[in-house]
C-alpha cells in the first residue's frame, strides 16, 4: 500500500453564516479555545502523516498565507488561489495541478473528522476506488443530507437534506484519484458534491469509508459555539 502523504485542503469559502459572530476572518482562521481553528487541522493532519499540503485558496486568502507562513514555515505547502469562485469542485480542479502523486486527501478547511488516515487509505486502495468519502454516523440529523452504502462499500445513492432519525452523512473528507477527476468534463465552476459525486455514483467507483469518530463543522454559529467548549476541553485532559 503507498501511503498517500499529500493533502487539499479547501478554505476559500466566503464564510457568510459565521460572518457576524467572526467578523474580517475567513472561517479557517476564526479563533477556537484560543487557536485559530485551521491550527488543530494542520496539527491533526500532520500527525496523521501527512506532509505535503496543497491550500486552495480564494476569499482572504493573504491572512490565510500570512498564518501559515508564519505557524508552520517548517512544513511543504503550496497554495492553488482562484482569481473568481469556482465552488467546491472548480477549487478542487485547480489544486490537483499541483498535486505530485496520483492520489491525495482533501479536507475542509472548517471541519475536523478525526478519521483514522491509514485505514481508510487502505480501503481506498482495497476498494480500487475512483473516490472515497468519509462517512460519520449520526442521529436525530436535519442539517446533511445522508449517504447510502451498499454491503461493499459502494455508494448507491446521496439523499437530500431533511430530518432523518439515523444516518451516514459525508463528513467532508475525501481520497481523490487525481487521473480520472482531471479528465472529466466540467464547467469551470462546480460543486464537487453535486456535479461529481451526484453525478458519477452509478459508475460504483465511489464508495463511503465509515468512521465514528470525533466531527464537527464550525460553519454556523451554534457550532463554532460548542467547539470552544470541547476543545477547550481537549487541551485541558492533555496539560493534566
Amino acid at each position: 500500500m503507498n501511503k498517500i502523504k499529500e493533502a487539499i485542503i479547501l478554505a476559500g469559502g466566503l464564510g457568510t453564516r459565521l460572518s457576524d459572530t467572526v467578523p474580517g476572518l475567513p472561517k479557517s482562521l476564526a479563533p477556537v479555545a484560543g487557536k485559530p481553528f485551521l491550527h488543530y487541522i494542520m496539527d491533526y493532519l500532520h500527525e496523521q502523516g501527512i506532509e505535503r499540503f496543497i491550500f486552495a485558496l480564494g476569499h482572504k486568502h493573504e491572512a490565510i498565507q500570512q498564518f501559515l507562513n508564519e505557524d508552520f514555515a517548517d512544513i511543504d505547502i503550496d497554495y492553488s488561489i482562484e482569481e473568481f469562485p469556482l465552488g467546491t469542485g472548480g477549487a478542487i480542479k485547480l489544486a490537483c495541478s499541483k498535486l505530485l502523486g496520483e492520489h491525495a486527501f482533501v479536507f475542509n478547511g472548517d471541519t475536523m473528522f478525526k478519521v483514522d488516515l491509514e485505514r481508510m487509505s487502505g480501503f481506498h486502495d482495497q476498494k480500487f476506488a475512483q473516490c472515497t468519502l468519509a462517512l460519520k454516523p449520526m442521529e436525530k440529523i436535519d442539517r446533511y443530507g445522508v449517504v447510502e452504502v451498499n454491503g461493499d462499500g459502494v455508494i448507491i445513492k446521496f439523499h437530500e437534506k431533511r430530518y432523518y432519525e439515523r444516518g451516514l452523512i459525508n463528513g467532508g473528507v475525501y481520497i481523490l484519484g487525481r487521473s480520472i477527476f482531471s479528465k472529466k468534463k466540467f464547467p469551470e465552476s462546480f460543486s464537487f458534491e453535486k456535479d461529481y459525486l451526484e453525478e458519477n455514483i452509478n459508475e460504483g467507483k465511489i464508495f463511503g469509508f465509515v468512521q465514528d469518530h470525533y466531527f464537527i463543522d464550525i460553519g454556523i454559529p451554534e457550532d463554532y459555539r460548542r467547539a470552544q467548549t470541547e476543545f477547550l476541553r481537549f487541551a485541558n485532559s492533555k496539560d493534566a
